[in-house]
């Protein structure tokens, strides 16, 4: 339960037996649309999906949607980061703006949703930096900071990024739920 609010958080462990979903979506919205209705259709209950990814701008947007398997069928965080990294040889600091986005969304039986966007923006850098965080976390810089997520502590990085952004969006709507 979250503390007087008559909401109870439940996980997908809560719900054997879930469908997995193929994010065959073409934005970040799209997909986490998809996963929260299959989830809430599947339990009758209200569901909250995400999707997330970096988006840099010299590269069009990419690796945007594709982010988790940039690099292929068998890709890893290490060969999603060097293909981005090879991808910029040669392109400057200033050239290298990127932001994490971040797509919420909730789903509420009966095909009402509501949808929250966090936006974290920043530069790759020239090589992986810092060991806290996962996917492009070591090439990500936060530019105020002067450090990549990795290399944030957790309780700054859970203030500043995209997904925090997102979800505190989403808590503050729930002042508006009957």
């Amino acid at each position: 339960m979250l503390e007087g609010s008559g909401i109870e958080l439940k996980s997908l462990l809560d719900y054997p037996g879930i469908p997995e979903v193929v994010e065959d979506g073409s934005s970040f919205f799209e997909n986490a649309l998809k996963k929260a209705k299959t989830v809430s259709e599947y339990t009758g209950e209200a569901a909250l999906a995400d999707d997330s990814g970096l988006e840099i701008d010299c590269l069009q947007g990419r690796p945007g949607i594709y982010s988790a398997r940039y690099s292929g069928e068998d890709a890893t965080d290490e060969k999603n980061n060097a293909k981005v990294l090879s991808e910029l040889d040669g392109v400057s600091w200033e050239e290298r703006t990127a932001a994490f986005r971040c797509v919420l969304v909730m789903y509420i039986p009966g095909s009402d949703y509501k949808a929250f966007e966090g936006k974290w923006q920043g530069r790759v850098g020239f090589e992986p930096r810092g060991t806290m965080g996962f996917g492009y976390d070591p090439i990500f810089v936060d530019t105020t900071l002067g450090k990549t997520a990795a290399e944030l502590p957790p309780e700054i990085k859970n203030r500043v990024s995209h997904r925090a952004q997102a979800f505190r969006k989403f808590k503050e709507s729930l002042t508006e739920l009957p």
